[in-house]
């Protein structure tokens, strides 16, 4: 008997080759029918037997396309209807976006083995991409998504695209962004001042593997945006980056030619080689032990046994790197603490004094995207996210939200992001930088706008930090007036421990949330940074914290260790701030702290006076630079061989303790190795202790000091099994879960 269903599928599920693989299987399974994208998602309608629909409805919801994900899916019998066949049919907008939006995928192994077929009509083509892979938010304009909205719709496809497009057993079958050499994205290959280099297609990229082997700096506009590229082997080069860019210490990530390579060089598990190969392909950190490569190490990754590396992840990328014959330095293109580039006419006028050459092409990027950036923990694996971007955002799907109200979240200052809650899906945006530039700002106002005019909902509700002087909260405040929406401020480090919750799903548990970061405004207008909350039935309160310790110099303090170390040092320690200070410093900041009323239990800047007391370093030229050189200081621990530096209490543990045993052990030549060690398990003890004397179960971390994976694995080491531990994975723990926190604070907590 002929039965009629119409069957809905929510979540990634568009740009992902969701239609032609229902078409396929509906072929399969001798079914007539229609399917089409909407604005929630993909609409089926299918005729046929019974039995041969539900074979079907469970062989698509078990085995969908290889980077769909599927949030869920509903099937109904409806009235029979008659289809002559079945089709992909255009795609019918009757509301608003309500869908998970598509995030990039990396090239899949088919299309990058088709760049090096010389009997295939795209070899050497640079945007070869199929359902499976390629660019996608990065050119989407609006959903749902169909190649008319997006950047991609500039180049009309040529016959022989058509006919892969409207083939059933072609892999390009209804592929959104199928282009070729003929009808497609035009690469060229320009000097500094905009001179084109004469160059034919097929050499091009022979061409630019030799400027680098010649020590050029090489921006690359990638389709995320532009990469600085240059030798990694090549100090000098390296260096001149470095001056150009005005990155003079932070590390720069690199770019191996294949995964074989890398390999040959260093020492890979498994969670790392499926991270490098994934669809989402981030820049992984790993550690230096065993090096054997030829890399400038001093310049790439000064002071550091641990390198950021990537493999390639678009065509441009691998034609590249099927040229070189060594790895190089793929760096955002931007100069130090300014959004990435990705128009044409910015990068010649921004980067002109950088870069020797620019291979440009004539893609529009509508959502410019830097590398996501990720660790595993040495003895757990655990994975840390340092930077959500490129291949995980825009969307949030691990979550299901009960709300009427459309909300904006404007995040935090730095490391700032945006989340959007406009329909029955939460969006949280890449990454976006430190709102202190303005190009940053500019970029972080133009992403709040977008994503108003891309889901067509005003918000109802904007959520900002209650710092006043972060420009997230100034410009929430502004957007409030502007649509006429409710403000509600949030305190950072409760969003930050609501943002974990959240992540885990925990509303119905007690949990104790650590906070530890470098700072956040706090409700005693104090600046917060070492915290441990009770969340239990909808509800925060703030239970102990780091003993507070003077804040002294504003924003001097977190660019300068010796500052934090200044503010907790003990008179006995006078001899080496005057190695550290001049006289005039320490009469002036003397009196400062005699008359400083501002006070914090910042974590970050106990990291950072421990690290200048070990004569580490002094000054941080890029964010967490000291508490990165103390963790790299340790190349391994051993528990039982530590000792504690303070103990814990019922309201919390002494930073400033901690400062005078570090001292002690100083003066007696302990190794630095040992005292880092020590210190690192006196957090992880009190952690614990704290959690066991107050009875939690269930102990959640948030903030960027859990960036410190040899902290996260002696804490998974130390915690007794009927203790839970809850580390950041979707989201990372640094200021970017911010904005999604102050959604879950909103939504859950009663104060």
């Amino acid at each position: 008997m002929i039965k009629t269903y119409k069957i809905s599928v929510s979540g990634q599920v568009q740009g992902v080759g969701f239609r032609p693989h229902v078409y396929l299987l509906a072929i399969e399974f001798s079914l007539k029918g229609t399917v089409s994208n909407n604005e929630k998602g993909v609409i089926i309608f299918v005729s046929g037997e019974d039995e041969n629909i539900q074979n079907f409805y469970n062989k698509l919801i078990n085995f969908p396309p290889p980077v769909s994900k599927i949030q869920d899916s509903y099937i109904e019998e409806i009235e029979v209807r008659n289809f002559e066949d079945f089709r992909i049919i255009p795609s019918e907008k009757e509301g608003q976006l309500n869908l998970p939006l598509t995030p990039d995928f990396a090239i899949c192994k088919d299309c990058e083995n088709e760049l090096k077929d010389s009997t295939n009509r795209r070899v050497d083509y640079a945007f070869t991409t199929c359902v499976n892979c390629g660019p996608r938010w990065s050119i989407t304009q609006t959903f749902p998504f169909e190649r008319a909205q997006t950047s991609i719709d500039d180049f009309p496809m040529c016959e022989d695209c058509v006919k892969e497009y409207t083939n059933p057993a072609d892999r390009r079958f209804h592929s959104q962004t199928n282009t070729c050499e003929t009808c497609g994205i035009q690469l060229k290959l320009v000097n500094n001042l905009g001179e084109k280099i004469q160059v034919d297609n097929s050499e091009l990229f022979e061409k630019v593997a030799n400027l680098l082997s010649q020590g050029k700096i090489i921006a690359i506009k990638n389709t995320s945006g532009y990469l600085l590229c240059c030798n990694s082997e090549n100090s000098e080069v390296v260096q001149q980056l470095r001056t150009k860019k005005h990155r003079p210490n932070k590390p720069f990530a690199v770019l191996y030619p294949s995964l074989k390579f890398l390999q040959n060089e260093v020492e890979l598990n498994k969670k790392q080689i499926n991270s490098l190969q994934s669809s989402e392909r981030p820049i992984n950190i790993i550690s230096l032990n065993n090096y054997k490569g030829n890399i400038a190490l001093k310049s790439v990754a000064p002071n550091l046994n641990q390198l950021g590396v990537l493999l390639p992840y678009t065509g441009i990328l691998q034609l590249l790197a099927n040229k070189l014959e060594f790895p190089i330095v793929a760096t955002s293109g931007n100069i130090h603490g300014s959004p990435i580039i990705s128009k044409i006419d910015d990068s010649l006028t921004k980067l002109k004094d950088v870069a020797d050459y620019f291979l440009q092409h004539n893609l529009k990027i509508e959502h410019p995207q830097d590398d996501s950036v990720l660790k595993y923990s040495t003895k757990f694996q655990q994975e840390v996210l340092f930077r959500r971007s490129r291949g995980f955002a825009p969307n949030y799907l691990n979550i299901k939200v009960n709300s009427t109200e459309k909300i904006l979240a404007m995040g935090a200052h730095l490391k700032s992001t945006i989340a959007f809650y406009p329909n029955e899906n939460l969006y949280v945006s890449q990454y976006l930088g430190n709102l202190d530039d303005f190009d940053v700002y500019n970029r972080f106002t133009e992403t709040s706008e977008g994503f108003i005019q891309l889901f067509e909902q005003k918000p109802e509700v904007i959520l900002v930090d209650k710092h006043p002087l972060y420009q997230s909260t100034q410009y929430g405040k502004e957007l409030a007036e502007k649509h006429n929406a409710k403000l509600i401020e949030v305190q950072h480090h409760k969003a930050h421990f609501t943002s974990i919750i959240g992540e885990y799903n925990l509303w119905g548990e007690r949990v104790l949330g650590v906070v530890f970061d470098g700072t956040g405004y706090g409700d005693d207008k104090n600046i917060w940074g070492g915290d441990f909350f009770k969340y239990e039935n909808n509800s925060i309160e703030r239970i102990a914290q780091v003993e507070n310790f003077d804040w002294l110099l504003g924003d001097k303090m977190s660019k300068e260790p010796r500052v934090s170390l200044f503010a907790l040092a003990s008179e006995e320690m006078k001899p080496i701030l005057e190695e550290k200070f001049s006289p005039s410093e320490i009469k002036n900041y003397t009196y400062l702290k005699s008359q400083n009323k501002l006070k914090t239990s910042s974590v970050g800047r106990l990291f950072d006076a421990v690290a200048s007391l070990l004569n580490i370093t002094d000054y941080n030229t890029y964010e967490g630079e000291a508490a990165i050189l103390l963790e790299n200081s340790i190349s391994d621990y051993n528990l039982s061989n530590c000792k504690l530096y303070c103990k814990v209490s019922s309201n919390g543990f002494s930073a400033k303790e901690i400062i005078i045993n570090i001292y002690k052990d100083v003066k007696k030549e302990i190794p630095k190795e040992e005292i880092i060690c020590n210190f690192l398990y006196t957090l992880t003890t009190s952690i614990i202790n704290f959690a066991d004397k107050k009875g939690f179960k269930n102990v959640a971390f948030s903030g960027g000091v859990f960036q410190n994976t040899t902290l996260v694995d002696m804490l998974l080491e130390l915690a007794p099994k009927e203790l839970k531990l809850y580390f950041h994975k979707e989201l990372s723990p640094n200021d970017e879960n911010v904005s999604f926190g102050q959604i879950m604070h909103y939504l859950h907590i009663k104060e």
